[in-house]
């Protein structure tokens, strides 16, 4: 019959808070003070980037609810081939468009399109509330993605915002420590060099 090993559990405490002789006040402050920081940190990078997704969102809804479709035609024949451009270019060509509000006013403006149309050929165009055309706004899927990208974009930005202000802080309460460690040295150092006989 084999005797199984007995195994030890050993606590595992962090040192800033464990009971020890050489431990300081500020110790165990500088332990709350990154433990802080790190717990804000985070969270200001969750809340930041909710927030900021949640923005976009409001914005992507406030563009869309500013402008509206109309049905227009084209007013001459589009160019059969687009011009050749940068590597920007996404083939589409400029034309010019006529288009009547439902009080009868006549529009005209230019917009870009799929090169070869003939003029009369019906086309629907996103218009402000100016009476000029802009481009489509962004929704449904492409909206939800712009905004959760922001958001991942700001959450790390908030958090390391939170996190600087806490190393900052904990900079200035080392500093202070090694000016208070300093005064005491002066103290202890020539009385440590007494009793080592001057070799200390």
């Amino acid at each position: 019959m084999t005797r199984t090993p007995s195994t030890t559990v050993t606590q595992v405490r962090l040192w800033r808070w464990r009971r020890n002789p050489l431990r300081r006040h500020s110790d165990v402050v500088e332990a709350w003070i990154v433990l802080a920081t790190w717990v804000l940190a985070v969270a200001a990078g969750v809340l930041g980037g909710l927030v900021a997704a949640q923005t976009s969102e409001s914005v992507f809804a406030a563009r869309q609810a500013r402008l509206h479709t109309v049905s227009a035609v084209f007013t001459d024949d589009t160019a059969r081939t687009p011009a050749a451009g940068t590597g920007y270019d996404d083939g589409r060509v400029w034309a010019s468009v006529r288009w009547t509000d439902p009080d009868g006013s006549v529009h005209t403006d230019r917009t870009k399109v799929l090169p070869g149309r003939p003029a009369g050929t019906p086309v629907t165009v996103w218009t402000n509330q100016a009476d000029r055309i802009v481009p489509a706004p962004v929704t449904g899927a492409g909206a939800d993605l712009q905004a959760a990208l922001t958001g991942a974009l700001v959450a790390p930005s908030a958090g390391a915002a939170v996190w600087g202000v806490g190393w900052v802080v904990r900079s200035r309460l080392i500093r202070r420590r090694m000016a208070e460690w300093d005064e005491e040295w002066k103290q202890i150092g020539p009385r440590w060099g007494n009793l080592s006989g001057g070799r200390g």
